[in-house]
């Protein structure tokens, strides 16, 4: 499992731990009851905090993605394709969002936007 970490991001690092995770679980690259790195490791591995890869965790427990079992480590859970969507659809709606404020701060018509979103989409 690679996770590479931004500096420059504007999101805390534990966040970027978290969201590439999730995209591993999602894109099936990592699959349930796969056993996750030990906090640890990771940390050292990512050369940073252990405190940071445990937020990291508890953010992904939290979310339903990943399960804790004490002196055994943390694992993959089992797909909740609901969350997951819904999850999806959070992350969509958030850009969308970006996208509307650029629209309407430069002009550019909602026509022109849903076309290019279609565009995309579509491919």
């Amino acid at each position: 499992m690679e996770i590479i970490i931004s500096n420059s991001s504007d999101k805390p690092i534990y966040e970027q731990i978290a969201m590439q995770i999730k995209s591993l679980i999602m894109n099936g690259t990592l699959f349930a009851g796969e056993a996750l790195p030990s906090m640890r490791a990771l940390a050292k591995d990512l050369h940073i905090s252990v405190i940071t890869v445990q937020r990291a965790y508890e953010d992904l427990t939290r979310d339903g993605f990943i399960e804790t079992v004490s002196g055994k480590g943390s694992f993959v859970a089992s797909p909740n394709k609901e969350f997951i969507q819904e999850e999806q659809l959070r992350i969509a709606e958030e850009l969308l969002e970006k996208v509307a404020i650029i629209g309407r701060t430069h002009g550019i018509s909602y026509e022109q936007m849903a076309n290019i979103l279609k565009l995309f989409f579509e491919e």
